[in-house]
């Protein structure tokens, strides 16, 4: 979908707003408003809330795919945690309670034909940061959220194949969905990042040793690069296939894989002290620059040439996120992170001027670069994007992430996502498929893979 062309047939509905959002980066409660009036805007494309609706599902479902309501749960809670304000949390609860599957892993039945790992990371990710933030329990008779995160790893690492590429995780949990047969960095960057904080959280050596084993297997597969003499060095790309034993690359950089390995490291260097964690934390982070033009944030395999798909549409939020909370977990990075999320947040905030039907004066466009011009585009990725961006402006007064030993109040479960009660991790099998669960999974999954790499024009050189 090529986000220039999104209003194409409602340009009746559209007028256009210079002072809709004003923000003053100095000023807190400045950013807590403009926070509030951006997160208001998003909430318009969600209707898990209303009666008769699935909780965490977006609108229309066939457009805003699952994993987006994870992020959107992750979104939410950094709300609440940047600005005390509560407004969403029991949204959040609810629809984080409702979607964690049977076997508390997230894992879902109206989604686990067509969910990938990558895709059920963020929900993990959601239920981690509500641990590290002491976001309020779930009722004590309910799956908790360090339970929920472990739960999302442990079906993870029983994924991990050593069958092709002597390892790592696939794109896709089911065979029958296309991308089966691609190990991409996205899924496992997630399973990196959730065990580094579940490590920091519990201090199970276990999480530890995966999270480095993992990164190591991306290293491996040269899909870590760290190139002494073509700058920028470091370089995170997209993926590779088994069909060739993982000798072809897809060259392309998404932002979010940044983020992801870059608050890896970071939780990493904070839990154990090591250099070799402080270098790679500083070495992703050379890699992000790629991801500002004039310290303003843009997708750079897709937004120049105006063919960001949906999903890369919400990109931003992500790396905006996790370059944030990595400031906390190792405070060198802040004084080099903080001029550029300071200018995005600047440069996104001014493009929160559109006015549609349902939003008057707070719809964000997607090209920050801009100067201050919307854009003209509106949808839930631009919305979570200007939100997540301007929330990092309140890093600075936000309490330190918790863990177990040091405030942490979430009550974790060892087995979780595993079948088993024992703390061990035992094979579980999934049941039968139908030919029309196949369809409806490759139909999805084949578009999410051509528009990742058959619409960008940015690839490493």
């Amino acid at each position: 979908m090529r986000f220039r062309a999104l209003l194409a047939a409602t340009t009746a509905l559209l007028t256009p707003t210079t002072t809709a959002i004003d923000v003053n980066l100095d000023s807190p409660d400045s950013i807590k408003s403009a926070a509030s009036n951006i997160a208001h805007g998003m909430m318009t494309w969600y209707i898990g809330n209303q009666t008769g609706q699935t909780p965490g599902i977006l609108t229309p479902p066939d457009v805003y795919y699952w994993w987006m309501a994870g992020a959107m749960m992750g979104n939410l809670i950094d709300y609440w945690y940047y600005t005390g304000d509560s407004s969403y949390n029991a949204i959040v609860t609810e629809a984080m309670l409702f979607q964690v599957g049977p076997t508390y892993d997230y894992m879902p039945p109206n989604q686990t034909k067509t969910e990938g790992n990558d895709d059920q990371a963020f929900w993990g990710f959601a239920a981690m940061s509500a641990a590290e933030y002491r976001f309020p329990n779930p009722p004590s008779d309910q799956p908790q959220w360090l339970a929920l995160a472990q739960g999302v790893w442990n079906s993870q690492q029983l994924r991990w194949d050593n069958e092709y590429c002597n390892g790592g995780l696939r794109w896709q949990i089911f065979t029958w969905n296309n991308g089966y047969d691609y190990k991409n960095t996205p899924s496992n960057a997630g399973f990196i990042n959730l065990g580094a904080r579940l490590y920091a959280y519990t201090g199970n050596e276990t999480y530890s040793h995966w999270a480095s084993k993992a990164w190591d297997w991306l290293a491996a597969q040269n899909l870590i690069t760290n190139d002494q003499v073509n700058p920028p060095a470091w370089r995170i790309l997209d993926g590779t296939y088994i069909t060739d034993n993982c000798t072809t690359l897809t060259p392309i950089q998404w932002s979010y894989n940044v983020g992801l390995l870059l608050n890896a490291a970071a939780v990493m260097w904070n839990a154990t002290g090591h250099p070799m964690w402080e270098e790679r934390a500083m070495g992703i982070w050379g890699a992000a620059i790629v991801f500002f033009r004039n310290k303003i944030m843009l997708e750079a395999a897709c937004e120049p040439a105006g063919n960001c798909n949906t999903d890369q549409l919400s990109f931003k939020a992500q790396l905006s996120r996790f370059l944030a909370a990595s400031t906390k977990w190792m405070p060198a990075l802040s004084p080099l992170v903080t001029p550029y999320l300071a200018a995005s947040a600047s440069a996104a905030a001014a493009q929160c001027t559109g006015t549609i039907a349902g939003l008057v004066g707070n719809a964000c466009g997607f090209e920050w670069t801009t100067g201050g011009r919307w854009d003209g585009t509106y949808g839930f990725g631009q919305q979570m994007d200007a939100l997540e961006i301007v929330l990092t402006q309140l890093i600075g007064d936000a309490a330190h992430p918790v863990t177990a030993a040091k405030g942490g109040i979430s009550k974790g479960d060892p087995s979780a996502g595993t079948g088993g009660d024992d703390g061990s991790l035992t094979n579980r099998v999934w049941g039968p498929v139908t030919m029309g669960d196949k369809a409806g999974a490759g139909v999805l999954t084949g578009v999410v893979l051509i528009g990742w790499l058959g619409g960008t024009w940015w690839m490493v050189k």
